[in-house]
């Protein structure tokens, strides 16, 4: 029987050591705050509330039996990710974090398994490290969609993505530092806007700028949270290829060709909108994420696919598990 596998969930380690105190400047703490509850803080400013399933795998292993799920895929808080560190900072935020996600994992490494993070402002040191990482137990690595103003066509992080095809370690491509908070202020607007946008950014910036000609077709790629807004506005894309050379000048085919070289997470929370999803990148090509255990995750994971009324049975296996599997090399 096929596995179900959440390739999408987050830890926080609630005895992060205190990195402003190594490393001066503004980094990542915790609190606690409440049995079981604690908050992520940024500085001296809170940044979110979390609870125990960030850093407890006792009660993520009950929380999984809970909603049945067989395997669970868990990678760093973006906030993790010290792009904008000095380097040699950032590597050591990585192993410090990478080396702490797989002691969670000890506690059932059959079902919690982890993707690592590397510090993407030094492109050598990220090759070094993720294959250290993934030697050391890590399936994959997670990263950011942007280093600063460089997006993922970046020749740098091109470079890194042959890395990974290369080697064949499959990347989760995650949203992060949202654009124009500053027209965001409230209402978490940046992950309800920006969010989604940042996705697809990151998806046509590899699609326009002739990327995917250049990487190998063993990179396995996905894009969390559904592929954000690109499933919805393909069409849009690929009118403006037909019909403006700027958008294809370096693009040979038109956008929705390329779909059968990257996947997404199932994370779009309605059953219209993960049909359309489906349909757009085809049925072996959506992943079931749920972004546990934050409050805008799936709450029962894997239930949008499990009770869809659009898709049988066997579309329901792939989808809950069975891209994974492959996609992971389970």
């Amino acid at each position: 029987m096929t596995p179900v596998v959440d390739i999408h969930s987050h830890f926080y380690p609630d005895n992060i050591p205190d990195l402003s105190a190594r490393f001066g400047g503004e980094w990542p703490g915790f609190r606690h705050t409440a049995p079981g509850k604690g908050m992520i803080t940024l500085g001296n400013r809170d940044y979110r509330p979390v609870y125990e399933a960030c850093w407890n795998p006792a009660l993520r292993l009950e929380e999984m039996d809970r909603d049945a799920i067989d395997i669970q895929i868990m990678c760093a808080t973006p906030l993790l990710f010290a792009y904008e560190k000095p380097a040699q900072q950032a590597l050591e935020c990585a192993m410090l974090f990478n080396d702490a996600a797989l002691e969670l994992c000890q506690r059932s490494p059959e079902r919690l398994k982890a993707l690592c993070q590397a510090p993407l402002q030094d492109i050598d040191a990220s090759c070094r490290e993720v294959s250290r990482a993934v030697r050391a137990g890590h399936l994959g690595v997670q990263i950011g969609n942007h280093v600063g103003p460089r997006n993922l066509d970046d020749e740098g992080l091109i470079t890194f993505l042959q890395h990974c095809g290369e080697q064949r370690i499959p990347v989760l491509v995650h949203p992060w530092d949202m654009m124009a908070p500053e027209r965001m202020p409230k209402y978490m607007l940046p992950w309800l806007v920006a969010m989604p946008a940042e996705t697809q950014l990151s998806i046509l910036s590899l699609v326009l700028s002739g990327a995917f000609e250049r990487l190998p077709d063993t990179l396995r790629i996905c894009f969390a949270h559904g592929g954000g807004s690109f499933a919805f506005l393909l069409g849009r894309v690929d009118n403006a290829w037909h019909n403006r050379d700027i958008v294809r000048e370096d693009c040979p085919h038109p956008p929705s060709h390329y779909t059968n070289r990257f996947y997404t997470d199932s994370a779009v929370f309605d059953e219209n909108a993960l049909a359309l999803l489906v349909n757009v990148m085809g049925e072996e090509r959506v992943m079931l994420g749920s972004d546990y255990p934050f409050p805008l995750g799936e709450q029962k994971i894997g239930s949008l696919i499990k009770n869809s009324n659009s898709f049988n049975s066997e579309t329901k296996s792939r989808l809950s598990g069975g891209n994974a599997v492959k996609f992971f090399d389970l």
